[in-house]
């Protein structure tokens, strides 16, 4: 990266207080220039896929958008193709370094921008949001970065690109200063956007719109989770955005909750290195991948308290998967913070319980293997050997149609954790002649829950985990009304291999386990599980929520239905 670029960059004015040393050159060396060509090389790759989804066709209505994957225009993907088209111009390792050939397709993508905008300055996501402010909020992340690098360029060939994006953010500002949210997420992300907005053009509605939702306190619980709980999508979001908000509207104190979510998810990462999406309450629940958005908040915090726990995490995500954190590169290259050597990392915790109350969830990790205990939740169990994924455990009683078993609460007791439900089927009586004096044979007007109850039915479901040997044993009690069908589903990661279980007819990956012990294996590592039992072969019970999609091994049995079972 040339110095006058940064110098340029560096020179920029605003009303609000950067960082020390945020936009300040620092020259890469080393580990950090590889990295910086690393993120360079991934950034080609991806300009090189979105300018073939660009739209050409100068009569479409939406020429020069970018295509989702369903083949919909949409500002969401136009905005990070603006993105990585600038880093792409400004970044020396890049092939596409000071290239005109990116004048004329990033010209055409703001333009399309300005269409898509609505004249309250707010945009569509064609999936769910219309007229959105919070859809707009992620969109001005992308746009203000790619500004920010066009400005520093200092071409002239730039300067209508400029010009439009300025006009785009300038209308996000006024739409962020007064818009709405859906999602908790959605306030940070917005005090994000308009901290960016605020930086490059000033407005004092921006900064009182930051400090109304701040009124609102961030929602961080003792354990340092965030009411999402979401752990691929919305908890690194939320802490780039507090981390962004801190850099550009000097908001330190707001590190703190950062500092206590990535402090948590250390401990929030299976074995096999993925993350823990089990307690997630948004889309990413029970969903595979890794903790890479993270990867910006953990080296920021590294580098920023020159923490050795953050530092090691941030190079145990680099040597993951490099091409997961090429979108960082524009990062790098706003803030040269970001390219200063990390702290001598300390190791990652590998061996341990945690119990984490605000989400009624407890982890357990010992070495390769790991296991995930949870309350109020369908899945009450998950269990990792390596690549071998117990991705959960659920018990379902065909009880009045609400017999899905999730526990009310997580208790420890000695060396066991403990979950249980208790649940009650009543039958409703006759509403008396006085009450019925103003019905008309009409059920609406006829509340079941104000009838008299009788014939009351009663099951008590308790289940008991701990550790035994190099597993778990879970004892599993379900007791009150007795011949309720009972179904245990132990579900298997699709693609593995099992062996002494039989196939349920017509129901796809279900099997069940009729006695002995059997065995699911990927790659190397292997689990056992049992003993088996299979007193019917109804494996969907009503009232119970659908098949996982996994490979599904059922115990079944009626009430009273005791059983132990082994984890290993």
């Amino acid at each position: 990266m040339k110095r006058r670029l940064f110098l340029q960059l560096g020179a920029t004015t605003s009303l609000l207080p950067l960082s020390p040393t945020s936009l300040f050159f620092r020259t890469p060396s080393g580990e950090e220039a590889s990295l910086i060509e690393a993120f360079a090389n991934g950034n080609d790759i991806s300009i090189k896929s979105l300018l073939e989804r660009q739209e050409k066709d100068t009569k479409h209505p939406e020429y020069g958008a970018i295509t989702n994957s369903y083949g919909t225009h949409n500002p969401q993907n136009t905005s990070s193709f603006l993105q990585r088209l600038s880093c792409g111009l400004v970044s020396e390792y890049s092939e596409f370094y000071q290239s005109e050939s990116l004048f004329e397709p990033m010209l055409r993508a703001s333009e399309y921008l300005l269409q898509a905008q609505h004249p309250d300055g707010t945009i569509d996501l064609h999936t769910t949001n219309f007229h959105s402010t919070p859809d707009l909020a992620f969109s001005v992340e992308p746009i203000s970065l790619a500004y920010t690098l066009l400005r520093a360029y200092a071409s002239s060939s730039t300067q209508t690109i400029q010009d439009n994006l300025q006009t785009y953010l300038e209308n996000a500002g006024q739409a962020l200063s007064v818009g709405g949210i859906h999602t908790p997420n959605h306030r940070w992300v917005v005090c994000m956007a308009l901290a960016r907005v605020h930086h490059l053009f000033p407005n004092p509605a921006y900064e009182a719109r930051i400090n109304e939702w701040l009124r609102e306190k961030i929602d961080i619980d003792e354990d340092g989770q965030y009411t999402e709980q979401s752990t691929l999508v919305y908890s690194p979001i939320v802490n780039r955005s507090l981390i962004t908000v801190t850099r550009f509207a000097n908001k330190p104190e707001l590190l703190d909750s950062v500092r206590r979510n990535l402090e948590m998810s250390l401990y929030y990462i299976h074995a096999n290195g993925e993350g823990v999406t089990e307690g997630s309450g948004r889309q990413d629940k029970y969903q595979k991948g890794t903790l890479h958005r993270y990867y910006y908040s953990y080296r920021y915090l590294a580098l920023h308290d020159q923490n050795p726990r953050f530092a090691a995490m941030a190079q145990f995500l680099e040597n993951q998967d490099i091409n997961l954190l090429n979108y960082n590169l524009a990062y790098f290259l706003e803030d040269t913070e970001l390219n200063t050597p990390l702290p001598l990392p300390s190791s990652l915790p590998t061996n341990y319980t945690k119990i984490f109350t605000g989400s009624d969830l407890v982890r357990i990790r010992r070495g390769e293997q790991d296991a995930t205990i949870l309350a109020k939740n369908p899945v009450f169990f998950t269990f990792f050997n390596g690549e071998a994924a117990l991705e959960g455990i659920r018990l379902a009683s065909a009880f009045f149609g609400k017999g899905q078993f999730e526990g009310e609460s997580l208790e420890q007791d000695g060396d066991e954790f403990v979950v249980r439900q208790w649940l009650e089927g009543p039958y409703y009586q006759p509403f008396s002649e006085e009450e019925l004096k103003t019905n008309d044979g009409d059920w609406e007007k006829l509340p079941r829950d104000e009838r008299p109850q009788s014939e009351v039915q009663k099951l008590l479901t308790e289940v008991r985990i701990r550790e035994k040997g190099k597993g778990f044993q879970i004892d599993i009690s379900v007791l009150g009304t007795d011949r309720v069908p009972v179904a245990l589903e132990l579900a298997f990661r699709s693609g593995g291999t099992l062996e002494k279980v039989q196939s349920v007819e017509n129901i796809p990956e279900a099997y069940l386990l009729k006695d002995g012990f059997g065995t699911f294996q990927s790659g190397k590592q292997k689990i056992r599980f049992g003993p088996g039992r299979a007193e019917h072969q109804w494996t969907q019970l009503r009232g119970a929520l659908d098949k996982l999609d996994a490979q599904s091994v059922y115990l079944t049995g009626f009430t009273p239905f005791e059983h132990q079972l082994t984890i290993e």
